[in-house]
């Protein structure tokens, strides 16, 4: 089974940390983000692995190397332009089996098997792992009607949504759907296949997941993985 990890991007929003480390490379406890996420692939027999790297690629390739002191065989796939979320994959060769493909910068006690094994049930040609979240609005939020009389009136709502969480199972054929060397971010790819009539699969997990994405993101992920190291790693 193989994976490909995207670790190409900026993370400005962690930035000043950002402007001379990776995010992917950002520490959480004794390991780095990264080296979690490839831990965990391994727990679960995903060995094969593919990192998408672009921005300070040299430090990514330095730390991870060959993977074999992960237990995992790695390999790179460097992009000389930006190519989005879903554009690297044009990149990537041998693409020609089922394949997960994940952001390198999150922080999850997901089952991998348990997702693939749902993947394969339903058929699909993608799955989305997804994660339920609340949005409270602390405004007291107004409704009207198309002529500006109110409708209704509801004091601070709160909203429930089902989240990406930036891990994916795709099967080769996705690659029909990606214009070589041309950007293309993964919502765009989602939608290309909805136009084209293809489902796509949702896998809802209500377990831990965190998008390590911003300043407090990262100051929370140190605390849950310290506090709670058992359950990132069964």
């Amino acid at each position: 089974m193989r994976a490909i990890i995207l670790a190409g991007g900026k993370g400005a929003r962690l930035a000043p940390y950002t402007t001379i480390l990776p995010k992917p490379l950002m520490p959480i406890g004794d390991m780095s983000i990264i080296e979690v996420v490839i831990r965990q692939l391994a727990h679960y027999g995903i060995h094969d692995l593919t990192l998408a790297v672009g921005y300070l690629a040299e430090l990514l390739m330095a730390y991870c190397g060959d993977g074999s002191k992960f237990n995992s065989k790695i390999n790179y796939s460097r992009e000389e332009q930006p190519l989005g979320t879903a554009g690297p994959l044009t990149l990537i060769p041998d693409l020609n089996e089922t394949f997960f493909m994940m952001n390198g910068d999150l922080l999850t006690s997901i089952d991998y098997k348990a997702m693939l094994q749902y993947h394969r049930e339903r058929g699909a040609l993608a799955t989305i792992a997804c994660h339920k979240r609340d949005a409270k609005i602390d405004f007291g939020v107004i409704e009207l009607t198309e002529d500006n009389w109110i409708s209704n009136y509801i004091e601070k709502p709160v909203y429930h949504y089902s989240v990406s969480m930036g891990i994916y199972i795709f099967e080769p054929a996705i690659l029909n759907y990606i214009p070589r060397g041309q950007y293309l971010d993964l919502p765009d790819l989602i939608k290309k296949l909805l136009a084209e009539g293809q489902k796509v699969n949702v896998y809802n997990f209500d377990g831990y997941w965190l998008d390590i994405g911003r300043h407090d993101d990262y100051e929370k992920a140190i605390e849950e993985f310290a506090e709670n190291r058992h359950r990132f790693f069964p």
